[in-house]
């Protein structure tokens, strides 16, 4: 499919996931912001939300919040992503920057770190439908 505004208002209105929906609005709304549309994607999944490159997700009341309304979504997201790589703690998976004294993220520094994780990962997930972005996430 190739990266196009419509290809992903399309995306957003076939999908179920209120999360794919969330970070399908950010590509929509930054659409206008980059002339080539594919730095969208690789501007976040190159440095990462912590970069503050995602304006929403910066300070810890909106990556708490976000976390919350999202968390299957995030915890499914984790879920798979630990299958996949055969780390099944996410302390593993993250390494030092899990609160390795708050395993079940109940805290805010996890909490951000999966709000940060969940959107990554979505926007990869999205990406990945578009051929554009193939050699680039």
């Amino acid at each position: 499919m190739k990266l196009t505004l419509a290809n992903v208002r399309q995306v957003k209105r076939n999908t179920e996931s209120p999360l794919t929906r969330r970070v399908c609005n950010y590509v929509i709304d930054r659409w206008g912001d980059y002339s080539d549309k594919k730095h969208i994607f690789t501007d976040v999944l190159h440095y990462g939300c912590q970069s503050g490159v995602v304006g929403e997700l910066i300070y810890y009341s909106d990556t708490v919040r976000f976390y919350k309304q999202y968390r299957q979504e995030i915890n499914e997201l984790l879920y798979d992503m630990m299958n996949e790589t055969g780390l099944y703690a996410p302390s593993e998976l993250f390494g030092d920057k899990w609160d390795k004294e708050d395993p079940l993220a109940q805290d805010t520094y996890n909490q951000n770190l999966l709000a940060w994780f969940g959107f990554e990962e979505t926007l990869r997930n999205i990406g990945y439908k578009f051929e554009q972005l193939e050699n680039y996430i």
